[in-house]
């Protein structure tokens, strides 16, 4: 390609900039130009390295432009960038939270225990309420807090371990799975959020609501459901009515969000019921779903080939779950976790040509899948790393 000047372009298309090769073609025939086309500029001659290392600079200040420009953009944005262009929208990057279990904590009756903490078979450290009284059954069920940010996950019957010996305290034990805790929300899931939060001024109702649903914090997944006939549908939600499923997020909030979007008289069905009070004193009750988890397992046989490593194992495990947990709550248009999916979350991954899968299988609380996992509407299909069994042929 042949340029005329090294700079960037801002038009009609936005903004581009030659490449390095292109710019160092451009310096090359300048420098032959004054001093002739015989002096030699290979890259092994001193004026060789010199013209690359001008063409490296241009290409680097053009790479900041691009930046610059871009970060005008949610669509473009990175980073601090993004964060800042979504203040717009009302919207605020979600930060990372701790994952939480509840644990059952045995001793003497009556015994104090002061900001207690134990560790799991991982080494991560969980901490118990700043003050925890054994009552007189001897136990008590509280909720632990991870001292680590992001999904750690500890499964029910996990061997823990006393971090700070007091008086008193003699056992700790599991009560449940953890609820894993999220990261710093990605530039790919709040460039989403923001381009939905853009229905808010919406031509349809539900477009707006689910607008407004998605910017409350700590939501996840989110997916709305209208019955405009006039008998109950196969979901069994009643005629005329919406329902609304929600992962994640307050339900107060869910509730004001819905409410503040809703056209008057519309109904809302769910297992959640929230009442609330508008600016003019009125009381308005919102129904909706919080999401059911429904844990998926699965099992994969592998075939190892040449340059296969547990690493490369761990990130099959991995990728099956990161698609398990991105799947649409209730399936989505599928309506199930998809096995071909799951295949190819595992082939996705780096290093994919040192294996063959021989089989996967995909199970939920009702047993194996046919070979997908079937969905209700207001399920919320959830997968750990652990719960994806590797076995090598």
């Amino acid at each position: 390609m042949t340029i005329t000047s090294v700079a960037p372009t801002i038009d009609a298309n936005g903004i581009t900039a030659p490449s390095y090769t292109d710019i160092l073609g451009y310096i090359q025939a300048l420098y032959q130009g004054i001093y002739g086309a015989d002096i030699y500029i290979d890259p092994d001659s001193q004026d060789g390295q010199f013209l690359a290392a001008l063409a490296q600079m241009f290409a680097d200040q053009n790479a900041v432009a691009l930046l610059i420009y871009n970060a005008f953009s949610p669509a473009t944005a990175i980073g601090n960038a993004l964060s800042s262009n979504v203040k717009i929208n009302g919207l605020v990057r979600e930060q990372a939270t701790y994952s939480t279990i509840p644990v059952t904590v045995g001793g003497q009756v009556n015994r104090t225990i002061t900001n207690g903490a134990f560790t799991d078979p991982s080494g991560n450290r969980w901490d118990l309420p700043a003050s925890v009284t054994i009552p007189a059954a001897g136990v008590v069920t509280v909720t632990a807090t991870c001292e680590t940010l992001g999904a750690i996950s500890l499964p029910n019957g996990s061997a823990l371990t006393i971090a700070t010996p007091t008086l008193g305290w003699q056992t700790v034990t599991t009560a449940a799975d953890a609820t894993p805790g999220a990261p710093v929300e990605s530039d790919a899931a709040l460039r989403y959020r923001q381009s939905i939060s853009t229905s808010n001024p919406s031509l349809t109702v539900l477009d707006g609501i689910m607008g407004v649903v998605a910017a409350v914090p700590g939501v996840l997944r989110y997916v709305p459901y209208e019955n405009d006939t006039n008998a109950t549908d196969a979901n069994g939600i009643p005629a005329g009515n919406i329902a609304i499923v929600v992962q994640g997020g307050d339900p107060v909030a869910i509730a004001n969000a819905i409410a503040g979007k809703a056209s008057p008289g519309m109904r809302t069905y769910g297992t959640t019921t929230e009442t609330v009070i508008d600016t003019y004193g009125n009381h308005k009750t919102i129904n909706f779903f919080f999401a059911t988890n429904v844990a998926i397992t699965c099992v994969v046989s592998l075939t190892p080939l040449k340059g296969y490593s547990s690493t490369v194992g761990q990130a099959v495990q991995q990728a099956i779950s990161d698609y398990v947990n991105a799947v649409a709550l209730g399936g989505g248009n599928s309506q199930s976790v998809e096995w071909d999916g799951a295949i190819a979350a595992a082939k996705s991954v780096v290093g994919s040509n040192t294996f063959k899968i021989a089989s996967l299988t995909l199970a939920g609380p009702s047993g194996n899948g046919n070979p997908d996992v079937a969905l209700t509407f207001n399920d919320a299909a959830t997968c750990t790393p652990s719960a994806v069994t590797l076995t090598l042929l």
